[in-house]
């Protein structure tokens, strides 16, 4: 199986673009969070994605809540939050928002570290874990070298132990890779990442 996977699209009819031409030699497409911008104009960013006509799989970023994500994406689309799906025999669980809460003023969509936990307790022995936000002190450090990612997503890294992790959020950090014990942690960004399954 192929996978075409990104994240942090923030209403980008150029990324949007490359995207849908990318998706022609894809099996799967993986969203990773922030199709638009501060919760503003979400249906029409995710119409820039309307020419993927493979399976896709959304988790919602800190620029979009759960419920707007459900209601906006492509009607065969999968969104995770929370919870676990499987694509042709491939085990994925996902978390969207910000973990730990930003510094961002109340359009951010965020999670304490506590909350973000409860909902990571399901997430077992999955092939792809894709969580908004990078685990901490992986693929999460700013330019100025503050690490903003999440101690409850390496916790769950670190216990499941999944075969790949896909993440964005941290922009200074798109497209860099990681492992955590068994696990390799990508930070994807909004260009087509490949990656290959048996």
């Amino acid at each position: 199986m192929k996978v075409l996977a990104f994240s942090d699209m923030h209403h980008s009819a150029r990324a949007a673009r490359a995207l849908v031409e990318a998706s022609r030699d894809a099996d799967l497409v993986i969203g990773a969070g922030d199709f638009c911008n501060r919760r503003r104009d979400l249906a029409d960013a995710l119409e820039l994605l309307s020419g993927i006509s493979v399976p896709m799989v959304l988790v919602p970023g800190n620029n979009e809540s759960e419920a707007e994500l459900r209601a906006a994406a492509p009607k065969d689309a999968i969104v995770l939050h929370g919870q676990g799906c499987d694509v042709d025999g491939m085990r994925i669980f996902g978390l969207g928002y910000a973990v730990p809460v930003t510094p961002f003023t109340d359009w951010s969509c965020d999670l304490p570290e506590e909350r973000a936990r409860e909902l990571l307790a399901n997430c077992g022995e999955v092939d792809i874990l894709i969580s908004h936000s990078p685990p901490k002190e992986v693929v999460d450090r700013t330019s100025n070298g503050l690490s903003l990612g999440s101690v409850a997503v390496l916790e769950t890294i670190e216990r499941a132990q999944p075969g790949l992790v896909m993440c964005g959020h941290i922009h200074d950090c798109w497209g860099q890779s990681a492992m955590v014990g068994a696990s390799r942690v990508v930070n994807l960004g909004p260009t087509a990442n490949w990656f290959e399954f048996d």
